[in-house]
This record gives C-alpha cells, sequence and structure tokens, in this order.
C-alpha cells in the first residue's frame, strides 16, 4: 500500500543530527529516532509499503524548531498569544491554511490509499480530510498514545466522524474516539522496540559517571495534573539514588534528582545506566503502554511499571516485569530488588527475549497493515 504519514517534528536538533550520521545512499529520515513515528516509517517500509511523510507543523516562513512547545519552555508573551490564537482558532492561521494545501497538493502527486495522521494535530482541517476521502477514496487512520478527553483539541474531535480507524495504546482511549465518532478502534501498541535501535549498551566510565544510578526514570513529570501518580512514585524513591531525566519540567521536591535531558541514543545509555527503570504511567493511561515498557525491556534494563492491565497483557508479571500497586509496595520493591542482583538480571534478560520476539515495530506495523487493508 501507499502510505502518507501527517505528523510533526518535535525533536528538530535529532533529527538534524541522526540525517548528518546517515550513509549517502539511505532513505532521508523523515522523523528523528526520539520519536516513535520514525520507527512506524521504518516499520512500513521494512513490511513491504511505501511511505511519505508530511511535516504539518513545518512553517513556510520560520525554522522548525527554533523554540520549543510554549506549554513547557518560556516564549515571550507576543508569541504565547499567537501560540494561543492558533490552537483555538487555526483557520484564521494563513500558514496553517497553506499547509493544508501543501497536504492536498501532496496526496495529488502521490495517491496514498491511507493518511496516516498522528495525535496532537492542530493543522490539518477536517474539510482537508474529508477532501482527501472524496477525490482519492483514501482512508483516515488516527494514531494516537494518548486520552482525547485531556489532549484532543477541537480539529481532531471535530474529524473524528472521518476517522476509518483510530489505533491507540490504552484501550480506554479507543472507547472515548469511538464515542466522539471514529467509525473502527483498535488497541494496538504503538509503541514497541526496534533490535537495531534498542540494545543494551556498554557505558565509557565517563557515561557510567554521567548515567549511573541505582534507580532511573526518563519521562514527563510536569504538569501535576497529569502525572501526579508518576511524581508520587517518584518522590518515595528519591532517597534510594534516584536520577531523573526530563526534557520538561522538574516538580522542586525532584530538583535534587535531576540529571538532565535524555533523547533518542542518549536515553537508550540513560536506561543501560540505572539498576532499575521506574516506569509509572501518566494519569491518563489507566490501561498502559507508553513506550518506556517496551523500549527499556528491550535494552536489557530491569523494569518495575504500575499494575495496570496492559502490562499484564503484554508482559508476564515476576518473569519478564514486575509491578507494584501503590507507592508503599513500590519502595519495598525497590529496596528488594537492589539487594538482589542475580534476580533482577534474570527478569531484565527474560524481558529483552520476550519483546524481541513479540514486541518489535515490524510486527507492530505489519498489524497496523492488515488492519488498513481490512478497511471497507
Amino acid at each position: 500500500m501507499k502510505l502518507l504519514i501527517a505528523a510533526s517534528v518535535h525533536h528538530p536538533e535529532v533529527l538534524a543530527r541522526f540525517r548528518a550520521q546517515q550513509p549517502a545512499q539511505s532513505l532521508d529520515p523523515i522523523f528523528p529516532p526520539s520519536q516513535n513515528t520514525y520507527f512506524w516509517v521504518k516499520g512500513l517500509r521494512q513490511t513491504g509499503h511505501e511511505v511519505e511523510g508530511f511535516i504539518r507543523n513545518q512553517p513556510l516562513i520560520g525554522l522548525l524548531g527554533a523554540r520549543r512547545s510554549a506549554r513547557f519552555k518560556g516564549l515571550r508573551l507576543l508569541e504565547r498569544v499567537v501560540a494561543v490564537i492558533n490552537s483555538r482558532v487555526p483557520r484564521f492561521n494563513p500558514d496553517y491554511a497553506a499547509r493544508n494545501r501543501r497536504l492536498i497538493a501532496h496526496a495529488e502527486r502521490f495517491h496514498p490509499d491511507a493518511l496516516l495522521l498522528s495525535g496532537g494535530n492542530q493543522v490539518i482541517y477536517p474539510e482537508t480530510l474529508a477532501s482527501l476521502k472524496k477525490r482519492w477514496g483514501c482512508k483516515i487512520v488516527y494514531l494516537s498514545g494518548v486520552s482525547p478527553i485531556v489532549f484532543s483539541n477541537a480539529l481532531e474531535r471535530a474529524a473524528a466522524p472521518l476517522y476509518d480507524l483510530v489505533v491507540v495504546n490504552d484501550f480506554y482511549h479507543g472507547v472515548q474516539w469511538l464515542e466522539l465518532g471514529a467509525k473502527q478502534m483498535e488497541a494496538l501498541p504503538l509503541s514497541a522496540c526496534d533490535p537495531e535501535f534498542h540494545q543494551p549498551a556498554n557505558l565509557t566510565p565517563e557515561e557510567q559517571h554521567a548515567f549511573g544510578c541505582d534507580i532511573g526514570f526518563v519521562g514527563t513529570l510536569v504538569p501535576e495534573n497529569l502525572y501526579r501518580d508518576r511524581v508520587e512514585a517518584l518522590r518515595v524513591v528519591r532517597d534510594l539514588g534516584l536520577g531523573v531525566w526530563s526534557i520538561h519540567g522538574i516538580p522542586p521536591e525532584l530538583k535534587e534528582n535531576y540529571r538532565g535531558e535524555a533523547l533518542g541514543e542518549t536515553m537508550l545509555r540513560v536506561l543501560c545506566g540505572s539498576k532499575i527503570q521506574i516506569n509509572p504511567h501518566g494519569t491518563f493511561m489507566r490501561y498502559g503502554g507508553n513506550m518506556r515498557l517496551f523500549e527499556a525491556a528491550a535494552c536489557g534494563v530491569f523494569q518495575i511499571a504500575d499494575d495496570l492491565p496492559g502490562v499484564r497483557k503484554w508482559f508476564e508479571v515476576g518473569q519478564t516485569i514486575e509491578v507494584y500497586h501503590d507507592p508503599a509496595h513500590l519502595r519495598a520493591q525497590v529496596i528488594y530488588y537492589l539487594q538482589h542482583e542475580d534476580e533482577r538480571a534474570a527478569i531484565a534478560h527474560a524481558a529483552r527475549e520476550h519483546v524481541l520476539k513479540h514486541h518489535t515495530y515490524d510486527q507492530r506495523m505489519r498489524a497496523l497493515g492488515e488492519l488498513i487493508a481490512a478497511l471497507k
């Protein structure tokens, strides 16, 4: 099939470095490996599909990613006002209108069988999606790892009846999209592992100094209402050798544990530098399925996650992962496994073998291709 992916590039600096490292004859990567969209494209191509990308946050004027999101990094007042206007009344933005015309022109040249629209869309209009469906019979497939109740915007909700298929990590999110009008949903984790990228790493002495810790966490912790369970989980083990890496803000009680930012290959080394990785999901994920769940396992790192239905569906507790039920239980689990290195190592080894066998991006994208091919 011919598939067109419309998504944003969130880490342009990582993409620039990664492109510079690629052989001259290789296909230019569309997205950086710090985003799962990179692995979607790679997996779809490796399973026989023709894939092109449309970068929806590429402005006609200015540099992509010159500044990070206003949500997490301070912007000047005028920039904040413009960002709010764009998010609330995107049709008044002439640059957005031009990007929609560019997407239609791209589809007219490429004739995709399906448009894969990643979550967080604040640019592509519902009428643009309707035009793609009417003019070329293009299926619209929406891919998201977050709750529409918490994160979706007016454009995404208005377009929901146009989605032929919504694919989500968390089963409950899929139900919410059906309630908004989507025709069909599938709970297929969009996160997985890439055996060529997610591997155990032998750290240099310098890297061990920078990334080594007893307990590690990589991820988002703000705003508090969305990540309070994570913050509480980390708070109860902050005195046990906790290191925290995040590209966003840090709650005051965890400032002393903050070790820096971690994206792409740096993130892999951070994972490999810890004896235990803690993986609490955000409060908007009650089923489970975040990226770190599969990435840490593929890196051969022992992991303790919150006890969610998806975690138990995709892993075997006590064999390929450990779980906790509340913060006090997490602290007890951490203390126990810090004292039992052999058990940690056995579970981490089994987890890596498990995800390489059952949870690779090639497998995910093969399943996604089959779902799209079955759409009527």
